[in-house]
Parts: structure tokens; sequence; C-alpha cells
């Protein structure tokens, strides 16, 4: 019995394995990467590393919307050299840039953040309503903000609820 772990420590090997399908050997590049890529983190999501024969000089691709892809190929340079300083050696010789739309490759699935929308308030006074009876000020609050997304949860045969 090796007594109690962190919970970290038991999912290790697991988000390793797969991290590395995708080529994430350092799953820090996934973790990190908005301090990695820092001004470009908001319009890029790394979506693989595929490495050559050799192991050394891979090839880095990542995920643009479509309208910030020029921008992005400008900071290629830069970012070849931040990611490397993560590895702490040249292992990404190449960017490839692959384009989507702001949405994404489906419904729920966006890789960048969408503009958030006002609630509509009909649907916050409802929620409200259902979470005044209880006490706690933190508890309400929690409970609000889970009957607003309850009820504004889109269901694919009736729209919005």
């Amino acid at each position: 019995m090796r007594g109690f772990e962190a919970a970290g420590q038991l999912l290790t090997s697991r988000i390793r394995a797969a991290g590395e399908t995708r080529g994430f050997a350092v799953a820090r590049l996934l973790t990190a990467w908005d301090e990695i890529a820092g001004d470009a983190a908001p319009m890029t999501r790394p979506v693989k590393v595929g490495y050559g024969r050799e192991g050394l000089g891979g090839t880095l691709t990542l995920l643009v919307q479509t309208a910030h892809a020029p921008m992005v190929q400008m900071l290629i340079p830069k970012l070849i050299e931040r990611v490397n300083a993560a590895y702490g050696y040249a292992a990404i010789s190449r960017i490839i840039l692959t384009q989507t739309a702001a949405s994404g490759f489906a419904e729920g699935q966006t890789p960048f953040q969408a503009p958030k929308r006002a609630p509509d308030p009909v649907v916050v006074e409802k929620a409200q309503d259902l979470a005044a009876p209880v006490h706690d000020e933190g508890l309400r609050s929690a409970l609000e903000l889970l009957g607003r997304n309850i009820l504004t949860r889109r269901n694919p045969q009736k729209g919005p609820t």
C-alpha cells in the first residue's frame, strides 16, 4: 500500500499517453499555451506535433481562425523560438497553420472564445425566483447561474427552452 496520492500523480501517465497520441510528449505545450504563445495565444490552438525520422525538427500544427492567419503567419519565427524555449531544445523547426471558421469544427466545440451575449432578462428573473428561497448568498448565486445555464440550453428539436 502506498497510502494517499495526489490526483495529479494518478492521472499523469494517462494524460501523457493521451497527449502522445497527438505528438505532445511535453504536455506543458498544451497546458501553458497562453503563456508560451503570448500575443498569438487568443488566435491559435496547438493541434498536433509531428516528428520526422530523426526525432528533432518536428512540425507543430496550429489551428487558426481564417481572419487571423496572415497575422499568425508573420509571428511563426517568434512562435518557433518560444515553443523551443518551452521544450528546452530545438524540438520544432516548422509550424503549419490549419484554418477554420470562428465556430470551430462542430457546434459546442469552438477552439476559440466566442463573444458572450447578454442573458435574456426573462431567464435571469426566472432563475432568481427559483433560487430565492436559499439563504446562503454564495449558494444562491451559484444556483442562479446554474438555473440560467439550464434555462438557456438549446434543445435541437425545440430551440431555446
